[in-house]
């Protein structure tokens, strides 16, 4: 996608929100974190739906249906006005857009798609794999488990990524703090054990933090 296209992509979202606070995060994350585009191109053309497992303001899914994703998207986070939020934006695409709170350790029913965006750091280790399992047996045959998270390592992304989840915890924009950050094994372990086949690669982009997306298929 030409980059004129996604920055337009990213402006129509971020006029939605009634906040200047949600309209600069939601600008800035469309436009430079990559892991929307990512999400959209393993995505968009197929039939399976989507759940987006700490959904946030709800930008994946409405990034999305920019990108012309047309199956249903289901969101769902702990953080009850960020959901609201999604919420009201959501009532002006259609009804495809699907927003619930919640806690990740109680997913939904659901069968697709599996989407875990900057989520499992802050969950304990334990919590960490349950989640992963969860997330998995969620996966249809042939759909993706998408995960995008730091990775631990001695590298000075890793260490700056620490920085900036310190500091976003101290202006209160996440209500937890960052609890534990997983090594690549502990991320591939389970879902070797849940039957999918996985890839690790780095997803940075032009952020300077420690992120990988890994992309896990059940197959068909």
């Amino acid at each position: 996608m030409a980059n004129s296209a996604h920055r337009a992509i990213a402006n129509r979202i971020a006029a939605r929100f009634r906040r200047p606070w949600h309209r600069d995060y939601a600008r800035n994350k469309l436009r430079f974190d990559p892991a929307y585009a990512a999400v959209a191109a393993l995505v968009t053309g197929g039939r399976e739906d989507v759940l987006d497992i700490g959904c946030g303001l709800g930008l994946l899914g409405f990034y999305l249906r920019e990108r012309g994703f047309h199956g249903r998207c289901h969101g769902v986070d702990f953080d009850m006005q960020k959901i609201a939020e999604a919420r009201r934006i959501a009532r002006e695409y259609d009804d495809g857009l699907v927003f619930d709170d919640g806690d990740a350790n109680a997913l939904p029913d659901f069968c697709g798609h599996v989407v875990l965006l900057d989520v499992l750091h802050y969950l304990d280790a334990a919590d960490q794999q349950r989640l992963l399992l969860q997330a998995a047996a969620r996966v249809a045959p042939g759909a993706l488990l998408i995960v995008r998270n730091v990775l631990r390592d001695r590298s000075w992304r890793f260490y700056a990524t620490v920085l900036e989840e310190r500091f976003i915890y101290a202006l209160r924009w996440m209500r937890s703090p960052a609890r534990h950050f997983p090594v690549r094994a502990e991320i591939e372990a389970p879902l070797h054990a849940a039957g999918l086949a996985v890839d690790i690669r780095p997803l940075w982009g032009r952020t300077p933090f420690n992120s990988f997306v890994v992309i896990a298929r059940r197959e068909a």
